[in-house]
C-alpha cells in the first residue's frame, strides 16, 4: 500500500483536523502525521503543497489526496472495511449519514461563538440564542442515537451513539470537546456519551497533545472572565 499521510493544524483549536485525524487513526494502519501552526506567515503557502484547498485536514496516500474530513472518512472506511464506521441496519445507517452530515454543514451558533480550544475552560456562562439552540439539538441528537440505537446495538456494544467508536462519533467529536470546555450542561445521556468521547484512547491522545501546545490563535480565545457564550 501507498504510503499515508495526515494533515492536520494545531490540536488545541482544529476541529476539522481532529475529525480527520481520528478517522486516519482509527484504520489501524502506518499513517505519518504532519501538523502545521495555522494562521501564521506561510503556513498556507505550505498547506497548498499538500491540500488543493490549502486548508486542512488531508489525506494524503501516494499520489491520492483527499481534502475534507467526511470525504476523509468515507476514504479511510475503503482501505480499512474491517473497522466499524458505520451502523448496520437501514434506520440507523440513515440516523447515522443524516446527524453526520448536519454536523459538516450546521450548527453555525457553535462554530462561531464557541471556538473548540482544549486548553480552555469557563463556566457558569449565559448562552446566546443560537449557541443555546445547537446544544440543544446536539442533546437531543445524541440522546435519541443512544436510546435507539447504541444501547441495543449488535456489533460489540459500547458507550457511543450506535455502540462502537463509529464515523459520527468523530464527526461529533470537537463537539464534545466544546461543551467540555464551557461547561455546557446536558442530559445524563448526553453527558454519559460525552465522558466515553474523552475517554476513547484516540481522543484521550489527541487531548494530551493538545494540552501541550503553546501557539496562540487568536480566533479560538475567548476572555478570560467571559460570561455570556454568543
Amino acid at each position: 500500500m501507498a504510503a499515508l499521510k495526515i494533515i492536520i493544524g494545531n490540536k488545541n483549536y482544529s476541529t476539522w483536523s481532529l475529525r480527520g485525524w481520528l478517522a486516519a487513526m482509527h484504520m489501524g494502519l502506518p499513517v505519518e502525521e504532519v501538523k502545521f501552526d495555522l494562521y501564521t506567515p506561510g503556513s498556507k503557502a505550505e498547506l497548498l503543497k499538500h491540500s488543493p484547498s490549502g486548508m486542512v485536514p488531508a489525506l494524503v496516500h501516494g499520489d491520492i489526496v483527499v481534502w475534507d474530513s467526511l470525504a476523509i472518512i468515507d476514504y479511510c472506511a475503503r482501505l480499512a472495511p474491517d473497522k466499524f464506521w458505520w451502523p448496520d441496519g437501514d434506520a440507523a445507517y440513515a440516523f447515522a449519514r443524516s446527524i453526520s452530515a448536519e454536523m459538516h454543514s450546521g450548527f453555525m451558533g457553535l462554530r462561531t461563538h464557541a471556538p473548540m480550544n482544549i486548553r480552555g475552560k469557563w463556566s457558569g456562562l449565559t448562552l446566546g440564542d443560537s449557541v443555546a439552540a445547537d446544544v440543544a439539538r446536539a442533546d437531543a441528537l445524541w440522546v435519541e442515537a443512544r436510546e435507539r440505537f447504541g444501547k441495543n446495538a449488535n456489533k460489540n456494544g459500547g458507550n457511543f451513539l450506535f455502540g462502537e467508536f463509529s464515523a459520527a462519533d468523530m464527526m461529533f467529536a470537537p463537539v464534545v470537546h466544546r461543551f467540555e470546555t464551557y461547561s455546557i450542561e446536558m442530559n445524563p445521556t448526553a453527558r454519559a456519551y460525552m465522558d466515553a468521547v474523552l475517554a476513547q484512547p484516540l481522543m484521550a491522545e489527541w487531548t494530551k497533545e493538545g494540552m501541550k501546545e503553546t501557539a496562540i490563535i487568536t480566533q479560538g480565545e475567548r476572555p478570560a472572565d467571559m460570561t455570556h457564550l454568543g
